[in-house]
């Protein structure tokens, strides 16, 4: 029997857990796999030995491990097949298939526009906006942050685009908006590009709000967070994992 498992990442709070919970509850409805369990990479719980455990009591043999992640960073790359694979050593009979995360993809601009567009504010000719990531040392990560970013460049009406994180690499948050305060736009739309709501999202809520007036007008736009086209591309990830996923 098939199961799918979902991972998502975590949050200390608990508004953002139950978001990614919800999200992942809408995508299952439109799946026709037996079997759909939700997991945590960490700071929620079931954790992803809980997870699989959870699809193995229900009947499953074939596992599809699915990240439900932004991009392919160190959680992707090597700390989620690693636990699969130490996992699979306890469960012999089971095949492991291992997803891709949401990735790259031009629905996912579509929401940043949508995003934007939801500010109620007018875009003016001389607009720039910041990119804000979540922040990997993975080198990876940024090269495909900075293919976001020139998409996003290429696809709305901004003079330029920058990108800046909230942890791990450079520039820092801080660094972006303090570079931009010192441009000549006259508006700053701030675009979070995280799938929900956590600490990082409610200190840049606090950041923004605390911002001398002087200089540009700053727009933070909403998070990602649940969307149709969203769950779109998960469902995409889901079936192609099956098809051509990384097997353990």
């Amino acid at each position: 029997m098939k199961a799918v498992l979902y991972i998502c990442h975590g949050s200390r709070v608990k508004e953002g857990r139950n978001q990614a919970v919800e999200f992942v509850r809408k995508c299952k409805e439109e799946l026709s796999y037996p079997i759909q369990e939700t997991c945590f990479l960490e700071l929620s719980e079931p954790n992803i030995y809980e997870g699989i455990t959870t699809c193995i009591q229900q009947g499953a043999k074939e596992i599809v491990v699915v990240p439900v992640l932004l991009l392919a960073a160190t959680h992707v790359k090597k700390d989620i097949p690693n636990e699969v694979e130490r996992i699979s050593g306890e469960f012999p009979w089971i095949t492991f298939h291992i997803g891709r995360p949401l990735g790259i993809h031009d629905k996912l601009i579509s929401v940043i526009e949508e995003r934007v567009s939801e500010t109620g504010i007018l875009v003016r000719k001389d607009a720039s906006a910041i990119l804000v990531g979540r922040g990997s040392s993975d080198s990876d990560t940024r090269i495909d942050i900075n293919e976001i970013a020139n998409r996003i460049f290429e696809k709305m009406t901004f003079q330029s685009v920058s990108v800046c994180y909230l942890a791990a690499a450079n520039p820092t948050f801080d660094e972006g908006i303090k570079q931009a305060k010192k441009g000549s736009n006259s508006q700053v739309f701030v675009i979070p590009y995280l799938l929900f709501t956590g600490i990082l999202m409610k200190e840049m809520e606090h950041k923004i709000s605390r911002l001398e007036k002087d200089g540009p007008d700053f727009y933070l736009c909403h998070y990602l967070g649940y969307h149709d086209l969203l769950k779109d591309v998960l469902k995409e990830r889901v079936i192609e994992a099956f098809e051509t996923g990384v097997t353990i």
